[in-house]
This record gives C-alpha cells, sequence and structure tokens, in this order.
C-alpha cells in the first residue's frame, strides 16, 4: 500500500510539475513539502504511521501539489466555488489549510499515542491543540522564507488575496478541520466501545 501511495504521489507531482502558472512560486510551495517527504523516509525505520495515516499524509500532499501548480489564489476549483456560492475570494487555500488540519491531525495523535504514550481526553485534545500550534509556526516560517528567499513573490506564496487577517483565518481552518476529525475519531471510539460491551 505504501509504495501504491508512493507512487501515486509522485506521479502526481511530477505531472503538476510541468509548466505551473509561477515556477519560482512552485519552488518555493515546494521546498516544505518536500523536506518533509524527506523527514517521513529518514525516519521510516524507527517510526512507521499506520496505513490510514500514510493515506490521509498522501491525500493532503496531493492537495498541497495542486495549490503549487496554479498558486493558491489560481486554482480553477476555487474560482468555481467562489461563483458557485458567491464568495469574496478564491478559497482553495482556506480548504487546503482545513485539510491541514482534518487529514494530518490523525498521524499527528499517532505519534502522540505511540511515543508519548498520551490516553484518554489527552489524546483527543493535545493533537488539535498541537494542530494549532503548527498552523502558527508554519504561518510565521511561510512569511520567513518568503522574505528571504523572494520577497516579490510573498503575495503569491501566501496567497493572501488582499486579507489582512488570512494568517489567523488560516489557522483557524486548520483548527476546525482537526476538530471534526477528532471528533468524529471520540465518537466512534465511544460508539465501539458501547458495541463492544453489548456484545458481552
Amino acid at each position: 500500500m505504501l509504495l501504491a501511495l508512493a507512487v501515486w504521489y509522485a506521479v502526481a507531482w511530477t505531472a503538476l510539475a510541468i509548466e505551473p502558472v509561477d515556477r519560482r512560486d512552485w519552488l518555493l510551495e515546494n521546498i516544505l513539502a518536500l523536506t518533509a517527504i524527506a523527514a517521513l523516509a529518514v525516519t521510516y525505520r524507527w517510526f512507521q504511521f499506520s496505513t490510514p495515516s500514510y493515506v490521509l499524509i498522501t491525500v493532503f500532499l496531493t492537495l498541497h501539489a495542486v495549490g503549487a501548480h496554479y498558486t493558491y489564489a489560481e486554482v480553477p476549483f476555487g474560482f468555481w466555488l467562489k461563483d458557485t456560492f458567491g464568495l469574496s475570494r478564491n478559497p482553495f487555500d482556506r480548504l487546503v489549510h482545513f485539510s491541514y488540519g482534518l487529514f494530518l491531525v490523525y498521524p499527528f495523535r499517532e505519534v502522540l499515542v505511540r511515543l508519548a504514550g498520551i490516553g484518554g481526553f489527552w489524546a483527543f485534545y493535545l493533537p488539535v491543540s498541537g494542530m494549532l500550534a503548527q498552523g502558527g509556526l508554519f504561518e510565521v516560517i511561510e512569511a520567513i522564507v518568503a522574505k528571504i528567499v523572494s520577497p516579490e513573490l510573498g503575495t503569491a506564496y501566501l496567497g493572501m488575496q488582499g486579507d489582512e487577517w488570512d494568517a489567523q483565518m488560516d489557522m483557524l481552518s486548520a483548527l476546525l478541520g482537526a476538530m471534526v476529525t477528532m471528533s468524529v475519531l471520540s465518537v466512534a471510539g465511544g460508539r465501539s466501545k458501547t458495541a463492544g460491551k453489548r456484545d458481552r
């Protein structure tokens, strides 16, 4: 399964690397993504995520690759959403930040449960809190990278679209995504325990 996911992402990434809307922005967007992939490869010997986690990570990275190809503010699907729902801006950037929390909080929880041994309430609260902290950290890192590597690409790279509250809204989007996943996981866990008791 892991090999299939790797092949899928490699093919998707390669296809989306062909003639992106802005090559310099595409390079900038891929710095953190490729760093994350390298980290997963290097640490694989010591820590393997579950199959669901690898699937969720791959889905998120694929969405990110789409955003990098078009630049987040220019993704066609985002314009369709904007026109369909009468939005004031292309929401694809917000969608991916929401997906960041929605898809990556589960792997993050897996790390906390397996390595730190957390359980109970903390196994649901800390992953959500951690994703909010990561969202804030990445907003800071993105701003620094944009400033150092290519200040003139800052607006395209950060996808602000004239919104002075863009960073805060991105963090909120990630927080909501993480809360959705942990809520579903909590309810599913509670139901499975109830069903288990009834079967006894």
